[in-house]
């Protein structure tokens, strides 16, 4: 492991034990601890880059108090365009960010859009009330109009500041607001999600060690036999998922320690978004609560989910609720493709500036319509054997398409991807051309199909990738 994921490691593992304690803190107690502790690990880590989140945090809560009507569209302008200049900085003769002050920049953004968005829904909703001399059935909306200290507090809670999960505004103020933290669950869901931690971790280290990424980038690798090319992208997609399964359920047991994002089950909360239903507890009634807000992977169904399109669903799932609710739905496209298109363009962006995301991200919609054609075309035609055969050769080669893709995610530069996707001759990508034109060649009739491409768009429109 490198230094710096040592660092991150110590972080996580850290944030577990002292989570158990803030929830002995009372609400204003916890807030400037959380803060301080926050505050403590960027400037440890990020040093003078931790200006770069101060100035997008100071940016931001001006936007907000400015015009809160446009504050939605202006903080998204903002805080992507400090992205760029974030990315770009060397070309004005300033040092490069550490990796850490590049993490905490991620995490932010996404919170100062959704912290915009939050206060504009309250102003909205206020004025409906106002209008309609009633209170409006907000759904865990924002009670007042959050200060500058709040802002900061939220932007800097020490819960997830590099890792993630994303979590809202709102969830941060019930978190503070928690009338009695210590009767929530907390160790046994906690010790649920790092039983299988250690595994991931031996498995990524392992692996690691003997496939490293490097040699892909070498002369001698063109000179293995195609079938050892291929079967490497599947090992480095295999470390690539052990290395963010260890990281991100550390991260949810973080949350799940200091009681963050724990709502009743019948709130039917969301990840990344929280409950999606007005529900108050019965004191007379015990009950049950989950952690599903910080809820950020489901490992067992990203490895064994048929669709690609599934698949994304289950992988960064915070971030997907926040593409989703962000990004699709102002798209400035109004078909499907593009505006599914248009959001993976901007996760990619939000990733990074390498080319590696771009190339990655935008084979995605030709492997969905690759499925789509298919499963339209071939599988509404056949009996429930034939389709449980079918779905077995649909989850193979959607697990060869993310190994695919994620070498673009790893080597990031365009010229290494296109290397790497050339020396297998771009196996996926003619796969996925030929599933196409051949699912068009077999469709049936004209009924069949619309009825199929309106289904298949219902559920494409669920979930966009991260």
């Amino acid at each position: 492991m490198s230094p710096d994921e040592l660092v991150y490691l110590g972080i996580l593992a850290a944030s577990i034990p002292v989570g158990f304690l803030f929830r002995y803190l009372s609400p204003p107690v916890k807030q400037g601890a959380a803060l301080f502790l926050g505050l403590s690990i960027t400037f440890a880590t990020c040093h003078i880059h931790t200006l770069h989140s101060l100035v997008t945090v100071i940016g931001t809560w001006i936007i907000i108090k400015s015009s809160w009507r446009h504050a939605p569209a202006l903080s998204l302008s903002w805080t992507f365009l400090y992205l760029l200049f974030f990315r770009l900085i060397t070309w004005f003769n300033l040092p490069p960010p550490t990796p850490f002050a590049n993490a905490v920049q991620l995490l932010l953004t996404l919170k100062m859009v959704s912290l915009a968005n939050e206060v504009y829904s309250f102003h909205v909703e206020k004025k409906k009330e106002v209008s309609s001399f009633a209170k409006s059935p907000v759904i865990v909306g924002l009670s007042e109009e959050p200060s500058f200290y709040d802002t900061l507090s939220y932007s800097y809670c020490y819960i997830g500041i590099m890792t993630g999960p994303f979590f809202r505004f709102q969830t941060f103020v019930d978190w503070l607001a928690q009338p009695s933290p210590l009767s929530l669950p907390g160790w046994v869901p906690c010790l649920q999600r790092l039983k299988l931690v250690p595994v991931y971790g031996a498995l990524f280290l392992a692996f690691n060690s003997i496939f490293p990424l490097a040699y892909v980038r070498t002369d001698d690798f063109l000179q293995e036999n195609f079938f050892f090319r291929f079967f490497y992208m599947v090992v480095v997609f295999f470390v690539f998922r052990m290395r963010f399964y260890s990281a991100w359920c550390g991260a949810e047991a973080g949350c799940i320690s200091a009681g963050l994002g724990c709502y009743p089950e019948k709130a039917l909360s969301k990840p990344g978004g929280g409950p999606t239903v007005n529900y108050s507890c019965d004191p007379t009634v015990e009950e049950t609560y989950d952690f599903k807000t910080i809820q950020n992977i489901d490992c067992y169904n990203t490895d064994f989910c048929v669709k690609v399109r599934h698949g994304m669903r289950y992988w960064n799932m915070t971030v997907q609720w926040w593409l989703h609710h962000y990004i699709y739905p102002n798209a400035p496209f109004k078909a499907y493709t593009l505006r599914a298109g248009w959001t993976m363009f901007i996760s990619a962006y939000w990733h990074g500036l390498h080319a590696g995301y771009y190339l990655s991200f935008l084979t995605i919609p030709l492997c969905i319509a690759a499925e789509s054609a298919m499963e339209a075309s071939v599988r509404a035609k056949l009996g429930p054997r034939g389709q449980n055969i079918f779905d077995w050769v649909h989850w193979f080669l959607k697990m060869r398409a993310y190994d695919y893709m994620c070498m673009g995610f790893v080597l990031l530069k365009a010229s290494d991807t296109i290397y790497y996707w050339m020396s297998i001759y771009f196996v996926i990508h003619i796969i996925a051309v030929f599933c196409i034109i051949l699912g068009r060649v077999l469709k049936g009739g004209k009924r069949e199909g619309r009825r199929g491409a309106k289904e298949d768009k219902t559920e494409r429109v669920k979930q966009l990738p991260a």
